[in-house]
């Protein structure tokens, strides 16, 4: 048996604190935590400013978890209980699955920006129930259209490191637009001026620039993010044409 000096910290990595009819459960803590969080940020997170939401004391926290940071390793794994995933789904249809699996996770990134800080820290989130149920539910689809589990396993890391990395730099720029108080199309249009003379000496970027001018932010992102997400899956459909054939 490990001391508990060999243990990884982490909520996920030590046995659950059982108290007899404690005063808060953990889901409760959790869930205020998670709107704590989504209305101030993560700087605004502390166990004494978390207690006195719920009309306790920080030590009734402690009671279920060890420190702060357990408690966003909680609230984390929270959020990702939002994303929805299809049921499972006949070979021909694994492209759409995957997809609609993809724009829920980017969705509940963006309503939670604060993510975008503390995904990179948080390296026993996969740990979390419901980021290993989602994690489950989109190996199935590689699955059942014919890729191996080891090779499928590979296909699911890939597509969420892409979801999470272009939704986590949305995030954060959301967040720089909500401290502003500025609506997104308006920074846009105040920016335009100073990026189009930056990138005179720039004729590719120029004549980029050039074509974007006028277009929704918010559009432009989205279409983004669908050209990138299709780009790896139609790599991931050409493997699976490979293996298949």
């Amino acid at each position: 048996m490990p001391s508990d000096a060999q243990v990884i910290p982490s909520v996920w990595t030590r046995p659950r604190r059982v108290r007899e009819q404690p005063a808060l459960s953990r889901e409760q803590i959790v869930a205020q935590a998670v709107q704590l969080l989504d209305a101030e940020g993560i700087d605004a997170l502390s166990m004494r400013k978390l207690g006195n939401r719920l009309g306790a004391g920080a030590t009734s926290l402690y009671r279920h978890v060890a420190n702060k940071d357990e408690l966003i390793e909680l609230a984390v794994d929270e959020t990702y209980g939002e994303v929805e995933f299809p049921p499972p789904a006949e070979d021909a249809q694994w492209r759409e699955a995957v997809v609609a699996c993809a724009q829920s996770l980017r969705a509940t990134i963006l309503r939670h920006p604060w993510i975008a800080s503390v995904l990179g820290e948080m390296g026993m989130s996969y740990l979390g129930p419901n980021w290993m149920q989602l994690s489950d539910a989109l190996l199935a689809p590689f699955e059942r259209a014919g890729l191996p589990t080891e090779e499928a396993d590979h296909a699911v890391a890939t597509v969420i490191a892409y979801v999470t990395g272009m939704a986590t730099s949305e995030a954060a720029w959301l967040t720089v637009l909500a401290r502003s108080g500025q609506d997104e199309q308006e920074w846009v249009e105040r920016l335009w001026p100073a990026a189009e003379e930056a990138a005179q000496s720039y004729p590719r970027l120029r004549d980029s620039y050039a074509q974007q001018r006028g277009k929704s932010p918010r559009a432009a992102r989205e279409e983004g993010f669908a050209y990138g997400l299709d780009r790896i899956l139609d790599g991931l459909a050409t493997r699976l044409g490979a293996t298949t054939a």
